[in-house]
């Protein structure tokens, strides 16, 4: 009896640590999802703006310059949203990599390693596509206010 629980331990072993490695990576995830939350409700608003510019310029008026400034901001968060899902997928890819790896019986470090490192240079890089989206959207109230 005693046999088979220690060996029931010992099976269970390997997926106890992988869980333990995958947690820090699955909070990752959640921080990740709450960016593309936030960049997701920009691109909105963006096309919201610019639908209704679209409106306004049927009527008469024009507003070429700020729908030039539109169309560069949702390319940004276009580009954001992309990179940032490409690090999710990333970093699932290293999730599923630490479990097969257990499953397996082999140390997958340097594929991991890879992964993780691909994965935050597309968040960083996302980020900076954010950065320069906020600056573009605030460049605009700067120009309104000086007029």
């Amino acid at each position: 009896m005693l046999d088979i629980i220690a060996n029931s331990s010992t099976a269970v072993d390997p997926v106890v640590h992988a869980i333990e490695h995958s947690v820090a990576p699955a909070f990752l995830l959640t921080g990740i999802g709450a960016l593309l939350s936030v960049l997701t409700n920009r691109l909105a608003r963006v096309v919201d703006r610019f639908r209704a510019l679209n409106t306004k310029q049927k009527e008469g008026l024009d507003f070429r310059r700020e729908k030039t400034t539109l169309a560069q901001r949702a390319r940004l968060i276009q580009w954001a949203i992309s990179l940032c899902t490409v690090a999710a997928l990333l970093i699932c890819i290293v999730i599923a990599a630490l479990f097969i790896g257990s499953s397996l019986d082999v140390a997958p470090s340097g594929i991991i390693e890879l992964l993780f490192i691909a994965a935050m240079l597309g968040v960083i890089s996302g980020l900076l596509c954010f950065l320069r989206e906020i600056r573009l959207a605030t460049g605009v109230i700067e120009l309104s206010s000086e007029n």
